[in-house]
């Protein structure tokens, strides 16, 4: 428990409870759009209730998302000031890119979004919110360029110690860039999607707000039966170059220690680091060479081809994995249940798929910490993947004591904000968008009016 791990521990407690909020915000904000956008067309009143009612939920989740991303520039400073230092000239422009193209487009529209509504035209509403989404999407753009330099670092050199840009096209659209953004934003927008489901399942299942809640949760089927399976196949070819790129780390995931073709998929295991062996492993002969390679010819890589001290942690980055999987299955299992009875025309009258949708709504946030342990957990012991160690990272002159005090006034604050924007949350889900009686709110079973047909049976 010294000041290394403890600040490890820190940085590893504060970005997970701030991830959650992006992971919602990013896929919230195109949501918003959409709706907006479908008002804009179709004249229907029935997206500016569902749109409004979202809007202010998203406003609390941002507000908290802004406060808890604050803190992590502070704390790379703080507590690992030797990266910070090292890593100044190619950090400081990707951050301030997302803090001058994100941050204030998001803070600047977002005024205009919750409180313009009667004050401005349609259209100029409608582009607030496209303007909010595009900067909740430049600021995942900006961080994830970043975070995968880190991780398949190019275009720059190194002198007395420190990293200088050479060429900033690589910098940005490094090795692992395009695969990393679009399986994290998949992810969010998957995330948002199943708790627009599970909030729309319990508003139908208590009664509350139907006509909305049916159009929300016919709306986000379709997209979902889009996305989820989309989602897997971008995992698959993220996988495919974390293998090329970073193969310690692939190593790891599957707990591989013995480099081989055809090589089995584990199922389970124990990982014994030390003995580098797996106990009480359940494997498929070969089929993890033919998901991670998509062939049984190509070797992959051992982790007893990397020397101990270059060696991620197993078990960690092995368990993470296959929860991510797991959830991600299972999510394909649901949707394709809804579907299955959407089609019989007995979604909205069937309660134990909709209690199965309540419970499955925060499916998206368990993934995506999966997910993240999986890739950073993966990366060590480097901070710059191959290049610098965290044992060079770290601020020297930090105390066991000082990390200590930080560390749990960190727990004590965030475990006082955090329930208090949930319950803000669960306030306003509660009340529901105004339910008011239209021709156009969908009947099941029925023939809806054209506009809500068009995008709440017809596609996202």
């Amino acid at each position: 428990m010294d000041a290394e791990f403890l600040s490890r521990l820190q940085f590893a407690f504060v970005i997970a409870f701030h991830i959650v909020l992006p992971a919602f915000t990013v896929g919230l904000a195109s949501y918003i759009a959409f709706l907006e956008g479908m008002r804009l067309v179709t004249g229907d009143e029935l997206w500016f209730r569902i749109s409004a009612f979202w809007t202010r939920i998203f406003s609390v989740s941002f507000a908290m998302g802004v406060v808890s991303g604050i803190v992590m520039p502070f704390q790379i400073g703080t507590n690992w000031s030797r990266f910070a230092d090292a890593t100044a000239n190619v950090s400081g422009p990707l951050l301030a890119y997302e803090a001058l193209m994100a941050f204030f487009l998001e803070a600047a529209f977002l005024g205009v979004l919750l409180f313009g509504r009667d004050l401005v035209p349609r259209w100029a509403h409608f582009f607030a919110a496209l303007m909010v989404a595009a900067g909740t999407l430049f600021s995942s753009f900006w961080i994830l360029a970043f975070n995968s330099w880190m991780q398949t670092p190019a275009g720059h050199e190194i002198i007395d110690g420190r990293f200088f840009p050479v060429n900033w096209t690589q910098i940005v659209f490094n090795p692992s860039f395009p695969y990393r953004l679009a399986h994290t934003v998949s992810a969010f927008y998957v995330t948002t999607g199943f708790v627009v489901l599970g909030v729309a399942a319990w508003l139908m299942r208590t009664g509350r707000s139907r006509g909305p809640a049916r159009s929300m949760f016919g709306v986000t089927l379709w997209f979902l039966t889009v996305m989820v399976p989309l989602q897997i196949v971008l995992g698959d070819l993220h996988g495919l170059n974390t293998r090329e790129h970073q193969p310690a780390k692939l190593a790891a995931i599957e707990a591989l220690w013995e480099t081989q073709a055809r090589a089995p998929l584990t199922l389970f295991a124990i990982p014994d680091e030390q003995a580098e062996t797996n106990r009480y492993a359940i494997e498929i002969p070969a089929l993890g060479s033919l998901i991670l390679a998509h062939d049984l010819k190509t070797p992959i890589q051992g982790l007893k081809d990397f020397k101990r001290e270059d060696r991620p942690p197993v078990a960690l980055p092995f368990f993470a994995f296959r929860l991510m999987v797991g959830v991600g299955l299972l999510m394909l299992a649901l949707v394709a249940a809804a579907n299955w009875l959407r089609w019989r025309r007995r979604l909205y009258e069937t309660a134990w798929m909709l209690r199965a949708f309540e419970l499955a709504a925060p499916l998206g946030f368990v993934a995506v910490l999966s997910g993240w342990v999986v890739t950073e957990v993966g990366r060590q012991p480097w901070t710059v993947y191959g290049l610098m160690r965290r044992s060079d990272s770290f601020t020297p002159s930090l105390s066991t004591l000082d990390v200590a005090v930080s560390l749990t006034l960190f727990v004590v604050t965030y475990l006082i904000v955090y329930p208090a924007g949930v319950l803000a949350m669960a306030r306003l889900v509660r009340r529901g968008p105004p339910d008011a009686s239209a021709p156009s709110e969908p009947v099941e079973g029925g023939r809806p009016a054209a506009p809500v047909r068009a995008a709440a049976e017809g596609g996202a």
